[in-house]
């Protein structure tokens, strides 16, 4: 993708702006990191951009271990289609083992839709949804949104995404929940990139939660993409996180496969 920084013009002024606030806004997402984890270990990192018609078969699972719970896996696997420029529909089956759960635990179906033109706008922004079904149907619906925002300079990429969780029509009464993601990567070569990830939760929508009860993960990645050949190419990223408030170190690894064509 061409960088999102290296055009000039009239407009500097305000794009300069905009990508101070955009660095802000991660720098800020750094600075949060502390208190409890509660991320999903097979949980990925949201990107708003969209290819008409590339379809792709994706795996992600992942392990996580919280301080004094019994260690959680997780894995998914689901088939994705981008139907138009703007819009990428995708279907999961989503596996869980933990201390009282082992096999099948939910249906996905996932909507990102790419608001802005790759690279037109100093930041590209996207918007994404997901209407989630446990097999536990005490749980009831659990829907996930949110926009996502990407920008490039250079080789680097950084992106940040805000997103609200809640389950409707569960047993239990619940509120509405504010997460954020955060991914920075540096392009060394297409097969090998490196950065970061983070993935936290700071409590209710409209009231942010005591440090000690919000929960923040964070830690090294790697990103690569293996092409094929017509149109086919294997992409890969995985990340260690660690619980950053946690003296007891509690960690996730993650790793998510796709193959696209």
């Amino acid at each position: 993708m061409k960088s999102n920084l290296n055009s000039s013009g009239a407009g500097s002024p305000v794009r300069a702006a905009m990508v101070t606030a955009y660095s802000a806004a991660v720098t800020a997402l750094f600075v949060l990191a502390c208190g409890p984890a509660q991320a999903g270990p097979a949980d990925y990192v949201f990107v708003p951009n969209v290819v008409k018609g590339e379809r792709e078969i994706d795996f992600k699972m992942g392990t996580q271990k919280k301080t004094d719970d019994p260690r959680e896996s997780a894995a998914s696997l689901g088939f994705g289609y981008g139907v138009t420029d703007n819009w990428f529909t995708e279907i999961y089956a989503k596996y869980k083992r933990d201390g009282g759960t082992n096999g099948f635990d939910a249906f996905e179906w996932e909507n990102k839709f790419q608001l802005t033109e790759t690279g037109k706008y100093p930041i590209d922004i996207g918007f994404i949804t997901e209407i989630e079904r446990p097999k536990d149907r005490t749980e009831g619906y659990e829907v996930k949104f949110g926009p996502l925002f990407q920008t490039e300079f250079g080789k680097t990429q950084l992106n940040a995404n805000i997103l609200f969780q809640r389950n409707y029509r569960a047993d239990a009464s619940n509120t509405m929940k504010l997460q954020y993601q955060w991914q920075a990567k540096y392009r060394l070569m297409p097969v090998f990139e490196f950065g970061a990830q983070g993935f936290g939760e700071l409590g209710n929508w409209n009231r942010i939660a005591d440090r000690a009860d919000q929960s923040h993960l964070l830690g090294p990645a790697v990103f690569g993409r293996y092409s094929l050949g017509n149109g086919q190419a294997i992409a890969y990223n995985a990340a260690y996180l660690i619980d950053a408030g946690d003296t007891k170190h509690s960690n996730t690894f993650r790793m998510q496969v796709e193959y696209e064509f």
